[in-house]
């Protein structure tokens, strides 16, 4: 697996066969198109990638819980009219919502005061109500008003009182603010309130009618998809006159597919390689039974175009890593049989197969590694046995594991910084990236000739050797004028800043030591407890003993899958591209027609 090599393609043609070639362009699917205009500046004029309209339309009609059986041929049938109509349903079903529940506020809110007749304007003299819920301790403030005023009803509570007043009374008149009742009556309110629910009805019996065509919506979820991808690559060609033009970035090896479309359409290619100041978007080259792996390093961030593949070796240290934390074969035998639960499940996508294969590799590491240390469920094998011949590891002693840890942890951080030199060879910054592969091995040989009273020179000379490389070639500062010399020395030196950073780094990894031990003390503790409950408690002591186990396993396996899939992407995706990937990239998105499966 790589990433891509691409080449900068501007095509040019004539107006009258913009749509055409779009649509040329849009079934061979292989490119990325760059915005020759901006976007419109109204954000409704926007067109986004994907059919949101259409996923929302499907949404609404999928929550239906007993839709109507399905019409599985229509000739007729109209994608972009049927989505436009289900979206006017909700439209409408939400306005009859929003209008049934005002109601019954405003109902309930002049309930208190009693189905009241509204008197015309002019039998009050231009006057108006208005009116009041007043606690019963504020009586006394209607007594002190000037206003007239009356009391229509009264509960244990409240006052429910009416004032007279031509304006509006100030806010401050009473020690509450006035009720909005509105101006009609409870009986109209109701009328009002009996024509929405049964309008509701109405347009839920239009809502269940339209799941007829569920099956039909979502095998044409392709056709909106495709739509609307073709309307967001519109908006950014440019246009002139009776001519138009695109651009985007072309793979190499479709480049003549591309050439031939173009001479069809009678359109004038460019093609251009990456300048120094283009940032094309980054296109992993793999085959499908490997998508997993891409899913997993593009999950946190996707790499440069100038960069390497990280695919496969986050894939292979992440199951590493994971095996590490878990530390017990015997729960990797129990991913491997959910797994095999599962498995004709995940058959339906090669996508699906490629994580079932990974599965079955992550399940494979946990069990060898549980081996290695002797682990099966926190029980170690009895002494003289086959499965005791095979552990290699000791948990317990803590001097061999934390520098298995820091061993690991060294040699994850050569391996980013050697790849990030060859990506970048024929720069000085790959020089500066041997330097902290020199500065590392120094580092730990230097302490491990101290832990051990070896030879120091060694190390040091790989130390110094590596910080003089980091010091001299960290800086891409052209040579302009002298005082540029100063300025590199002076990067080279905030390069050097990084080495308590890595330092740091390395330490990171005594995590797998410290959450494997975790995970295998949490196992032996429960099969302790359970073994003391049982020799307690004589008869039901199985019982306790059984559950004790159960409940104890389950939650440490739970801990012990959180830890290993958290602290196992950490240790890649901070630590490793820290020092491997440190420029991030776009992901390319090709202008294609979408295929939706149901």
């Amino acid at each position: 697996m790589s990433v891509a090599r691409l080449k900068k393609l501007s095509l040019v043609g004539r107006a009258t066969q913009k749509t055409e070639t779009l649509e040329a362009l849009q079934e061979l699917g292989c490119m990325h198109v760059l915005p020759l205009v901006p976007l419109p500046a109204e954000p409704e004029k926007v067109s986004e990638r994907g059919a949101r309209n259409a996923y929302k339309a499907l949404r609404f009609l999928t929550d239906v819980p007993e839709p109507r059986r399905q019409i599985q041929r229509d000739r007729d049938f109209d994608m972009n009219k049927f989505v436009k109509d289900v979206l006017d349903l909700m439209q409408r079903s939400r306005e009859v919502t929003d209008r049934r529940d005002f109601l019954a506020h405003r109902i309930s809110q002049v309930r208190p005061w009693g189905d009241l007749d509204f008197p015309p304007d002019d039998v009050l003299a231009g006057n108006r109500l208005w009116f009041y819920q007043l606690p019963l301790k504020h009586r006394g403030a209607l007594e002190a008003l000037t206003l007239p005023w009356a009391i229509l009803e009264q509960d244990h509570r409240f006052i429910y009182a009416v004032l007279i007043a031509p304006d509006e009374p100030d806010d401050d008149i009473l020690p509450v603010p006035r009720t909005h009742t509105g101006s009609l009556p409870i009986h109209e309110l109701e009328a009002q309130l009996e024509e929405a629910e049964i309008a509701i009805e109405a347009l839920e019996a239009e809502r269940v009618a339209q799941t007829r065509y569920l099956t039909l919506m979502r095998r044409n979820l392709s056709v909106a998809e495709s739509a609307a991808e073709l309307a967001h690559a519109t908006q950014k060609v440019r246009d002139e006159e009776a001519m138009f033009a695109l651009q985007g970035w072309v793979p190499e090896d479709r480049i003549d597919a591309l050439l031939d479309m173009a001479e069809s359409k009678n359109a004038a290619v460019l093609i251009e390689d990456p300048g120094p100041d283009d940032t094309p978007p980054t296109l992993l080259e793999q085959p499908e039974k490997r998508s997993a792996a891409v899913d997993l390093a593009l999950f946190y961030q996707v790499p440069g175009y100038r960069d390497w593949d990280p695919s496969i070796i986050v894939a292979a240290s992440f199951a590493f890593f994971f095996a590490m934390i878990v530390a017990d074969a015997g729960y990797g035998a129990v991913i491997l049989l959910g797994l095999l639960l599962f498995w004709k499940r995940m058959d339906g996508t090669p996508a699906l197969q490629s994580w079932r294969r990974y599965g079955l590799i992550i399940a494979g590491a946990t069990i060898l590694y549980g081996v290695l240390v002797g682990s099966y469920f926190g029980v170690a094998p009895r002494e003289g046995s086959i499965l005791a011949g095979l552990k290699l590891l000791d948990l317990n002693n803590f001097a061999a594991m934390m520098m298995v840890s820091i061993v690991v942890g060294v040699l994850h951080l050569v391996l980013a910084n050697a790849l990030a030199a060859r990506a970048a060879w024929g720069q000085r910054r790959a020089i500066a990236n041997l330097g902290w592969i020199a500065a590392l091995i120094g580092g730990f040989v230097l302490w491990l000739s101290y832990m051990t009273g070896g030879a120091a020179t060694p190390g040091a000379i790989l130390l110094g050797a590596g910080i003089l490389a980091i010091l001299l070639f960290s800086s891409e500062r052209e040579m302009k004028q002298p005082i540029d010399w100063l300025w590199r020395l002076i990067d080279g030196l905030k390069g050097l800043a990084g080495a308590m950073g890595a330092f740091g780094d390395v330490l990171s990894y005594m995590r797998l030591f410290a959450l494997g031990l975790a995970s295998a003390s949490l196992a032996i503790t429960f099969n302790d407890l359970a073994v003391s409950v049982m020799q307690a408690l004589k008869g039901p002591g199985i019982l306790f003993a059984l559950l004790i186990l159960i409940i104890g396993h389950i939650l440490n396996f739970a801990l012990a899958m959180m830890s290993g899939v958290v602290h196992g992407l950490r240790l890649n995706y901070i630590e490793f591209f820290k020092w491997g990937l440190p420029d991030e990239g776009i992901v390319f998105r090709p202008f294609a027609r979408k295929e939706v499966q149901e």
